[in-house]
């Protein structure tokens, strides 16, 4: 280890027991606990992940009241955008997962709006960069995909109206499906949603390459529950396949051919998705998404080579008038010579 190294590890060090100190003069003991447990969860020191009963504690106070919500929340987001140590970041992102993960819907609720900050919450890291060494700086690569992943994940989650996680699986709405086809409504929702669900899985596969990274033991506890969310991402989209299949000829023209596209990106990451996530791949949802894709096609064509037919058919009779004009044009004109 470097000397750099050793002396960055022991500022980290003194800077950890400086905040605990600053935390345990709060004024509020229950905020102050709270505060401590996120600092000990996202020390410098150590490249493991947090600790489960770090994680499960606070989990777990965010059961109890709004305030206590309130101040987890608060706790994790300053510890989050007062570092520029990526092994911190990422602890803070990865607690802040646990929680979309594995926290109560009121804890989602309030964690995705980030109520201090007055409106939907932006974890904001596109900027997050350390420099001081080479594995720093591959780690804050991995720090500005794993934010922006988070992110998408929330905007997706708003737009769905449930959360992207292992419990969402057990929690879709069926009745959704069926009042979509009793009423025939819903296809520009299913439209939206499908955009944004390719959009996270396309958020996925911008993971960085770094092969050193991923045998960090803190970035392989991440990839598995970011390999949750991609099965629970599957399991939305072949939802909303099914919604669709049944009604695929009612869609609009331009419904159709987005639909169409969302699911050529979405094979596009195919290759990807195989590469980070060996052991899950899903052959049949990926059959699923080429047949509902050739099944889209297939509606596409038919409508074009109708609307060729029309247009044909239109501009055959066009001619055809023109033509009955000026014939008639010609007798009037033969008439009116022969009158004079």
């Amino acid at each position: 280890m470097s000397r750099k190294r050793i002396l960055r590890d022991i500022i980290g060090i003194f800077k950890d027991k400086a905040s605990l100190i600053k935390a345990n003069f709060s004024t509020k003991r229950s905020v102050s606990s709270i505060q401590v447990t996120v600092i000990r969860a996202t020390t410098h020191a150590s490249a493991s992940p947090p600790r489960n009963h770090h994680i499960a504690a606070i989990i777990s106070a965010g059961d109890h009241s709004l305030p206590a919500i309130y101040a987890c929340i608060d706790a994790i987001m300053n510890r989050l955008h007062s570092t520029r140590n990526p092994y911190v970041a990422l602890k803070c992102l990865f607690i802040f997962h646990n929680i979309m993960a594995k926290g109560s819907n009121l804890y989602k609720d309030h964690a995705s709006f980030f109520p201090s900050s007055g409106g939907h919450n932006s974890l904001n890291l596109s900027g997050f960069y350390d420099t001081s060494d080479v594995e720093t700086r591959q780690l804050s690569s991995w720090v500005r995909w794993y934010a922006n992943v988070l992110e998408r994940n929330m905007i997706t989650s708003r737009k769905l109206g449930s959360y992207i996680s292992p419990s969402s699986r057990l929690s879709i709405n069926f009745d959704k499906i069926e009042n979509h086809k009793e009423n025939n409504i819903g296809f520009s929702n299913s439209v939206t949603e499908m955009e944004s669900l390719v959009c996270l899985v396309e958020g996925i596969c911008e993971a960085p390459e770094s092969q050193y990274c991923q045998k960090i033991d803190l970035v392989h506890e991440i990839m598995i529950l970011i390999a949750e969310d991609y099965r629970s991402t599957q399991y939305h989209i072949m939802i909303r396949l099914v919604e669709l299949s049944d009604r695929v000829s009612c869609l609009s023209y331009l419904d159709l051919s987005e639909l169409i596209l969302c699911l050529s990106r979405l094979e596009g990451c195919r290759k990807k998705l195989n590469e980070l996530f060996i052991r899950r791949k899903n052959d049949l949802f990926w059959e699923m998404v080429s047949q509902k894709k050739m099944d889209m096609e297939k509606v596409k064509y038919e409508r074009e080579k109708q609307s060729l037919l029309l247009w044909n058919v239109d501009e055959n009779s066009d001619e055809l008038t023109w033509s009955s004009q000026q014939r008639f044009a010609g007798k009037i004109q033969q008439f009116l010579i022969a009158a004079a």
